[in-house]
C-alpha cells in the first residue's frame, strides 16, 4: 500500500530549465538570511541555495511528499550540507516555523498548483505569518503559453494574474524577470501583515 501518494507536481523540477544566474542575482541573498522553499518538491531549488556558500545562511525546505523530503535529506547528509532543514509540512494548514523569521520565501512554480486544490488563500496566510516585515516572496511560474514543458496553458499565471494573487496579502510587486525560455520569476516585498 502506497502511504506517500504523491502530491500534485511532485516529482518534478523546473530547476533544470531555469536561468541559474538570473535567479541567484535576483535573490540577491546576504550572509545570515533566512530562507523558505515552500512546497519544495525534490529540493533542487533548496540544493542550489545551500551551495551558493552564502555564510550563516539557513534555509527551510517543507513538502507534502514524504518521499521527496526524504531523498532531499539524504542528499544533504550524503553531501556534507549544513543549515537546511528539511521537514514533511503542509504549509497550508501550518508551516512549522515562529511567526516573522523568513528573509525570502521561495515557490518555485508552486502557486498554480494551490490555486488549482483551492488552497492558495490559506498558504499565502500563512506565507505572511512568517515572512518578516520588509521580507520578500520569489515565485517562480510557468510564462502563460502553451507547453510543453510544465501545465496547461489553462492553469498558467500571467504576471498580473500571479500578482493579483498576492498583492492582497500585504507584498508589493519590487520586479519581474525572464528566468528562462518558459519561466519568469516575480519578486515581492512584505509590506506586512494587512
Amino acid at each position: 500500500m502506497n502511504r506517500d501518494p504523491k502530491p500534485i507536481g511532485a516529482g518534478k523540477s523546473s530547476f533544470d530549465l531555469i536561468d541559474v544566474d538570473t535567479f541567484a542575482s535576483a535573490l540577491a541573498l546576504e550572509p545570515g538570511d533566512t530562507v523558505l522553499d515552500a512546497a519544495c518538491g525534490p529540493g533542487r531549488y533548496t540544493l542550489f541555495l545551500a551551495g551558493r556558500k552564502i555564510p550563516d545562511l539557513k534555509i527551510f525546505a517543507f513538502d507534502l511528499w514524504e518521499d521527496g523530503i526524504r531523498n532531499l535529506r539524504q542528499t544533504l547528509t550524503a553531501e556534507g550540507i549544513d543549515g537546511v532543514t528539511a521537514e514533511v509540512a503542509d504549509i497550508s494548514r501550518r508551516i512549522p516555523i515562529e511567526t516573522a523569521q523568513i528573509d525570502l520565501c521561495l515557490m518555485a512554480t508552486v502557486v498554480h498548483d494551490l490555486i488549482e486544490a483551492g488552497t492558495d488563500s490559506e498558504v499565502f496566510s500563512e506565507v505572511c505569518r512568517v515572512v518578516r516585515p520588509g521580507g520578500r516572496l520569489a515565485v517562480v511560474e510557468f510564462k502563460k503559453i502553451e507547453g510543453p514543458p510544465g501545465p496547461p496553458v489553462t492553469i498558467r499565471l500571467s504576471e498580473a494574474d500571479l500578482a493579483a494573487c498576492v498583492i492582497p496579502y500585504g507584498f508589493e510587486t519590487e520586479t519581474v524577470l525572464e528566468a528562462g525560455p518558459v519561466l519568469y520569476l516575480s519578486l515581492f516585498r512584505f509590506r506586512g501583515p494587512v
